[in-house]
């Protein structure tokens, strides 16, 4: 589904992001559920089965993947083309958790910070 269709059915679907923890606090979707993409198979059945579900990440790879997977178990599940990257380019806003503007960050593990695992918790490393 390309940006300008998801953006008009804000309020109407369910937006499903399933980057990590620390990407999607970093800015999301207005609203937008939060499963990481590891977690889909265990937590799928928590997604509304009565209307749409707009799945994000960074660039549509990981969404991509999580929108086959809810496809195949009978959910109405799109992938946002281009991620959210395509997304904040085309004007449209993310927020963090206290409703502010967010940004789209890097996932790659190797933008954290040393000593924090995957999802930002502190660590031992």
């Amino acid at each position: 589904m390309d940006v300008d269709e998801a953006f008009a059915l804000l309020g109407g679907a369910e937006f499903l992001d399933v980057r990590r923890d620390h990407e999607y606090a970093a800015g999301h979707v207005a609203g937008a559920a939060h499963i990481s993409l590891q977690e889909i198979p265990l937590r799928y059945k928590e997604l509304p089965g009565d209307r749409p579900v707009i799945v994000t990440c960074q660039v549509g790879q990981r969404s991509g993947l999580a929108t086959e997977f809810l496809r195949v178990r009978g959910i109405d599940a799109h992938n946002l083309e281009g991620g959210l990257e395509l997304w904040v380019s085309q004007g449209f806003p993310l927020v963090t958790g206290d409703e502010e503007p967010g940004v789209v960050i890097d996932g790659r593990y190797e933008d954290l910070e040393v000593g924090s695992d995957p999802e930002g918790r502190p660590g031992s490393g």
